[in-house]
């Protein structure tokens, strides 16, 4: 590895990774590290997932929904936010007339 590259040991459920990454996306790495560490502890102190593998695979389908679920979001507003666009565009037009164009 280079100087662009950091390395960076992460700590999950009491196992220590050392993880390569970009050197400018390190924060972003640590912060992962920690929302995952996170999430894979509410579901290990539950008590109702044993088994490292385990709660590593419900923590990811937990994230993953999360995830679709911002990402649908997203595109509602995004839906929302061409119709009312779409809406102002007409209404200029209409208050334009037809044959004229807006000068800029």
């Amino acid at each position: 590895m280079n100087e662009m590259y950091a390395h960076v040991s992460i700590r999950i459920l009491e196992k220590e990774y050392q993880v390569a990454c970009p050197a400018n996306e390190k924060a972003d790495l640590m912060a992962s590290a920690e929302l995952l560490n996170q999430k894979m502890r509410e579901i290990r102190d539950s008590g109702k997932v044993v088994g490292l593998d385990r709660v590593a695979v419900m923590a990811a389908l937990n994230m993953a929904n999360e995830l679709l679920q911002r990402t649908g979001q997203d595109q509602e507003l995004k839906d929302i936010v061409g119709l009312r666009v779409k809406a102002m565009r007409e209404r200029l037009d209409t208050a334009l007339g037809s044959g004229q164009q807006l000068n800029l």
